[in-house]
Order: C-alpha cells, then sequence, then structure tokens
C-alpha cells in the first residue's frame, strides 16, 4: 500500500522512431489509492514528444518536451515546470514518450507520486461530542 510519498527517475536513450513508457511495469503505475503527482522530464535534443494520462483523462496532449538538458541529470523544479495532475486508484499512469526524428534522444525524467487523503483514506472530520470548532459557545 501507497502510505508516503515515491519518486520514480528515469534516463533513456529513444532512438529514431521508437516510442517509450517509463512507468510500464512499475510497481506504483496503477496506485492503490488516489494521488497527486508531478512529472519532470527534459531531452538532450529537440523533436521528442510526449503526452502524460492518467485513468481516462489525458493530462499533457501529446507536444514538445522541453530540450536542453544534459544525459543522466534528473531534471528539478528549479530548470523544469512539473507536469501537474491527479492519479485515482486503480487507475494507470501513462507517461508516454515519441521520438519522430532522424536521431537518437535521451529523455531524462522523474515522476513524485504523493498519496492523498487521511490515514484510512478518506477526508478527516470533526471528532464527536466537541462542539464547534470555531466561535464561542452560546
Amino acid at each position: 500500500m501507497l502510505d508516503a510519498p515515491v519518486i520514480f527517475p528515469w534516463s533513456v536513450s529513444i532512438a529514431a522512431g521508437a516510442v517509450f513508457n517509463p512507468l510500464e511495469d512499475w510497481e506504483y503505475e496503477t496506485p492503490d489509492r488516489d494521488c497527486g503527482f508531478e512529472v519532470f522530464e527534459r531531452a538532450t535534443a529537440v523533436g521528442l514528444v510526449s503526452s502524460v494520462k492518467s485513468g481516462g483523462d489525458t493530462i499533457k496532449q501529446e507536444g514538445p518536451v522541453q530540450s536542453g538538458g544534459t544525459a543522466g541529470t534528473t531534471p528539478s523544479r528549479l530548470n523544469t515546470e512539473p507536469i501537474t495532475g491527479k492519479a485515482r486508484a486503480s487507475q494507470k499512469m501513462r507517461v508516454a514518450y515519441r521520438n519522430p526524428t532522424g536521431g537518437a534522444i535521451t529523455v531524462d525524467g522523474q515522476i513524485i507520486l504523493v498519496p492523498q487523503g487521511g490515514a484510512r483514506g478518506g477526508r478527516r472530520s470533526m471528532p464527536r461530542g466537541r462542539g464547534r470548532p470555531f466561535g464561542r459557545r452560546r
């Protein structure tokens, strides 16, 4: 069970005309509870495109990946804008890369998956018998 945030980094060279999904066969590709996530991605050259999906929702429609990275360097929020979204319990997440160029491009990325909800996965409520949470009693 996913009880704490998890981080999964990747660094992969994608051949010309190839596709790649780093989350395929990842332990948390299909989380067991609702989560928020951030995906950071950066390519070593111009031309790589990606899309991000969670269940039936498209979080990022296929579009260019930020370029200018150095292979093997995990992007961070200091130099890369994250792609953010929600992952629903029992719904598969997908980060799909496609290289339509004539040469190999390396993509470095990471996903940060953060479980949401209380200890039991639900919303917290005021304990019974404690009265009003704010204001004076009459």
